[in-house]
């Protein structure tokens, strides 16, 4: 390298005509036309000093402010409201403790190294979801504009979620709770208890006629509800002022967001197991069912949870590690989060199922006692024979095994057992009736709450903590949307935060209508599953197979110092995609079989009916599968031509001013060594930087070297680890 290196990296000026390969390749073997380039430098003068040269050089990028904060961020991400209401379910419903084997190998196979994947490719390219995919291949560019629209979509109900979970907080401080009890109607001759509540339970009212004011279809809007959309503003207001100043603001709040659900779940499971009943539905949660294990279906639930968990194919993710260091253990950072969810999971599900163990224990009591007071009835009008009856019964103090074994008697003995509607009153059938999502959240739970001595206190603290996993989960896939975009657009990040949540906040008033709730189901069921399987599916294939695995595994052993475990090489290459593959066939498969439909509340039955959409809803939910998958095929049309440059086999040189392509570059040797091979101008990012350097082609033999034995300060450039890069 000449002796005045350091004033040629100084004193550099407005303009970079470089070619792809000399800006990219990392190899010695460079061809003999390239040797003999001779660089020629506009210098103005030495007027910087040496800690000016270094920051010159250092990536603008923002970063987080402490590995603490960045840890925190993303196990927020991951551990959210299905952690807590969908997991126990699932559990219970596939198995019991037997469906912690499926869901624990699943999370090894295709959880641990997608997500170390991801966490990889955002920490080594330093992009949000558009710029990275654009990195590895510009073909592929419309994955990271899929993931920004699912984003989008799932942001939009998601925090109408929070909006119910502070709707619910701010009712919360009161004794007795609005819901424990049914309303009592009063007319000109009598006061009766509302017929609605009386044929469903006081919790089940509330949500449904005080909550959320339901209607009766899809098709019957009802208009706003205005609390509804104050809590909504409110939930995107919280969101806003968290998001609008980037991480550095974000990671402040995010000790809040992340650890408090862990205390809250800590304190409802040591005062669960302190009540009557709690091991009951504990035993109940795990008790092995190994023969429901086998089946399929649990394993493609299973395999859906875990994907859902971890947040694969949000964007989210890589947005978050986009912001690391590049020498970040990655592999590290994959296995905490995955491990904390999975904890996290487990204890959500200890806690639940202690909970309902309880109510489970208070509901049967009074079922024994209102059975108890029919079957004296009986015995006092002669339908039932006292001599059946044992001795040592005593109906006014009944215990529950005193109870099962009159009810056996009675069942044995009377022929028209079935006229005297008689229940089982049985502590297991109470635990079967399984309830996962809104159900769990804001009927089954609350309900168990108001039998706690100091409900309004637990109450506090439970729609709390839902609230608190909930924006760490939108602080998430906020980023999702807001790096790409800032990313591709070069705009100020607080300014698309606010657009952002401004548009965001006045189209998910569809949801707050009196049939906003069919809404965010129709979202849920279609907005995100097979768009996002088909999105993390192109994410495997295009860093396996597009940019290569085996060149991938020595960046990750670059990035992280030593070499990742073999392992990962065979998941991402082979068993990864094909379980993907099987999943996303499966689910299609389900949804194809199922018509498309909700289940409605209907005022008359009290009870929830299944609806099949009308037309205009089931093209509408097909839409939001085709919205959040059409900008891959429409950016692999776009960009198709450019793959007649690929296949001349040569690279190309671009000029670059700003981080811009400036023109359209002279042909070069084809250098299957270089990181990034078979780039157009167009394709290649491009260092951001402001200064005056080009080679030209002599007649020098001798070529100049760089102090790492590479030729020349384009390959020194490469090298450095902070070098920033742009967008496409």
């Amino acid at each position: 390298m000449p002796k005045n290196s350091k004033v040629i990296k100084r004193e550099l000026d407005n303009e970079v005509i470089e070619s792809v390969k000399d800006l990219l390749s990392n190899e010695d073997s460079a061809d003999d036309a390239f040797k003999k380039s001779e660089l020629i430098v506009d210098v103005q003068g030495d007027k910087y000093t040496d800690d000016e040269e270094e920051s010159e050089v250092k990536d603008e990028r923002p970063a987080w402010n402490s590995k603490r904060h960045y840890i925190l961020a993303q196990i927020g991400f991951s551990v959210g409201l299905g952690n807590v209401w969908r997991f126990p379910y699932l559990c219970q419903k596939n198995g019991g403790g037997a469906y912690l084997v499926p869901y624990f190998i699943l999370l090894m196979v295709i959880g641990i190294p997608l997500y170390f994947l991801e966490l990889a490719v955002g920490q080594k390219i330093r992009r949000g979801s558009i710029g990275v995919w654009n990195y590895i291949s510009p073909k592929l560019g419309g994955i990271g504009f899929s993931s920004l629209i699912v984003c989008f979509l799932v942001a939009l109900y998601y925090n109408v979620v929070i909006g119910w979970s502070l709707f619910y907080f701010s009712q919360s401080f009161q004794n007795p709770l609005p819901w424990d009890q049914c309303p009592l109607v009063k007319n000109a001759s009598h006061t009766f208890v509302e017929p609605e509540c009386e044929k469903s339970s006081a919790t089940t009212y509330y949500w449904y006629r005080k909550a959320l004011n339901i209607s009766s279809s899809i098709s019957e809007g009802g208009g706003l509800q205005w609390k509804m959309g104050l809590c909504l503003l409110v939930a995107w207001v919280l969101v806003c002022s968290a998001m609008v100043k980037g991480i550095q603001s974000c990671g402040k709040i995010i000790y809040i967001s992340s650890l408090l659900p862990f205390v809250v779940l800590f304190c409802f499971l040591v005062r669960a197991l302190l009540l009557n009943g709690s091991v009951d539905g504990i035993r109940h949660m795990f008790t092995p069912k190994i023969r429901i294990m086998l089946d399929p279906n649990v394993w493609k639930e299973a395999a859906t949870q875990v994907f859902f968990a971890l947040g694969l194919g949000f964007g989210g993710v890589i947005a978050f590690s986009s912001y690391n260091t590049r020498d970040s253990n990655c592999h590290f950072d994959a296995i905490l989060v995955a491990f904390v969810n999975f904890f996290t999971s487990i204890l959500a599900t200890l806690v639940v199922f202690a909970v309902l163990g309880f109510k489970a224990n208070v509901i049967n009591k009074k079922c024994i006692a209102e059975n108890s007071e029919m079957i004296t009835a009986y015995l006092k009008a002669g339908t039932i024979s006292q001599d059946i009856i044992p001795h040592h019964i005593n109906f006014s103090a009944i215990t529950t095994k005193d109870y099962h074994l009159v009810y056996d008697i009675i069942q044995k003995v009377k022929e028209d057992f079935p006229d005297l509607h008689l229940s089982a009153c049985k502590i297991e059938e109470e635990l079967n009736k399984a309830v996962q999502g809104t159900g769990l959240a804001f009927i089954a739970f609350t309900e168990a709450m108001t039998h706690l001595p100091g409900a309004p206190f637990w109450s506090v603290m439970f729609f709390l903590m839902l609230i608190n996993l909930g924006l760490g989960s939108m602080f998430g896939t906020m980023e999702g949307i807001i790096t790409p975009t800032v990313d591709t657009l070069k705009v100020r990040k607080d300014i698309v935060t606010v657009i952002c949540c401004f548009v965001a906040f006045f189209v998910g008033l569809i949801f707050v209508q009196s049939s906003g709730n069919y809404f965010v189901t129709m979202f849920d069921d279609y907005s995100a599953t097979l768009p996002l399987l088909f999105i993390v599916i192109l994410e495997n294939i295009a860093v396996s197979y597009v940019y290569g695995i085996e060149k991938f595994m020595e960046d990750l052993k670059h990035m992280l110092g030593f070499a990742p475990h073999r392992y990962y090489y065979y998941m991402w290459k082979y068993i990864s995609p094909l379980v993907l593959t099987a999943l996303l066939v499966a689910c299609a498969v389900n949804m194809g079989l199922n018509a498309p439909g909700y289940p409605a509340w209907i005022e008359d039955k009290a009870s929830e009916v299944f609806l099949n959409y009308p037309a205009w809803a089931t093209i509408l939910s097909i839409s939001l599968m085709v919205l959040a998958l059409l900008p891959i095929p429409v950016m692999i049309i776009i960009r198709y031509p450019n793959l007649l440059d690929h296949r001349s086999g040569n690279l190309s040189s671009v000029s670059y001013k700003k981080g811009r392509a400036l023109k359209q570059p002279v042909s070069l040797e084809r250098d299957d060594a270089s990181l990034i091979h078979e780039r157009t101008s167009s394709e290649v990012s491009s260092p951001d930087s402001g200064k005056n350097i080009y080679r030209k082609q002599c007649g020098s033999s001798t070529p100049d070297t760089a102090p790492n034995g590479r030729y020349g300060i384009g390959y020194l450039m490469a090298d450095m680890p902070d070098m920033p890069e742009s967008d496409l």
